[in-house]
């Protein structure tokens, strides 16, 4: 029997802020909150060797194992734990480790492409879209990219223009429009960040007076 769960999403394409604001949505529930990236369900590759890894287009829908994540948001919504993917982005592949993710009041799911999926889109009940310029979105790809998944200037440009545009183009920008709330620049749009907390905290706090609870 699924429990009183919300399940909020935030898309928007590469680089728009969506990371920004789940770490300082984070950083104020902490564990009171479930966070699930679409970035951790890429399929997994391991037949193919890194340099045929690193030729995959990985900004198309069919990237994602996202038939896994609907399964594991459902398990979550009826109060059962899951043992998610891990995902190495300098080796382009999932390793064997799982990490065990538990079930909480709100689920926040972050990811380019979760609106575009129809079945995944139909689990939210709040749907935020993170728009931000192009040109903001690229360097910040690029920062990202270069420091944190060992990739080269070269690697993250050459990448952008040959799918990650084209991918933005075709899906992720054609998904805004399932949205409720559209918000400028992500986590550094600090009005709407206070107002999704805001939303949040109502959520934590009627689930506490309704079933007389403390967490």
């Amino acid at each position: 029997m699924e429990k009183n769960v919300i399940i909020i999403g935030i898309a928007g394409g590469t680089g728009s802020g969506k990371s920004t604001m789940i770490e300082r949505i984070e950083k104020q529930f902490s564990s009171q909150i479930t966070i699930l990236s679409h970035d951790f369900y890429y399929k997994a590759h391991n037949q193919m060797t890194y340099d045929e890894r690193c030729k995959l287009n990985y900004d198309h829908p069919d990237a994602f194992d996202t038939d896994l994540m609907i399964e594991h948001i459902k398990k979550l919504k009826q109060w059962q734990s899951i043992a998610r993917p891990v995902y190495d982005f300098t080796i382009h592949n999932r390793v064997e480790e799982t990490v065990t993710v538990y079930p909480a009041k709100v689920i926040v799911v972050e990811g380019i492409l979760i609106f575009e999926n129809k079945e995944l889109l139909d689990l939210f009940d709040i749907k935020v879209f993170i728009d931000t310029d192009a040109d903001v979105r690229i360097i910040r790809r690029i920062m990202r990219d270069v420091q944190e998944r060992g990739r080269t200037l070269q690697s993250v440009v050459n990448q952008y223009l040959t799918t990650v545009k084209l991918m933005h183009e075709q899906f992720v920008e054609p998904s805004k429009k399932n949205a409720d709330i559209i918000v400028p620049e992500g986590g550094y749009n600090l009005v709407a960040l206070d107002m999704l907390n805001q939303r949040i905290h109502a959520l934590l706090h009627d689930e506490d007076e309704i079933g007389g609870l403390t967490r």
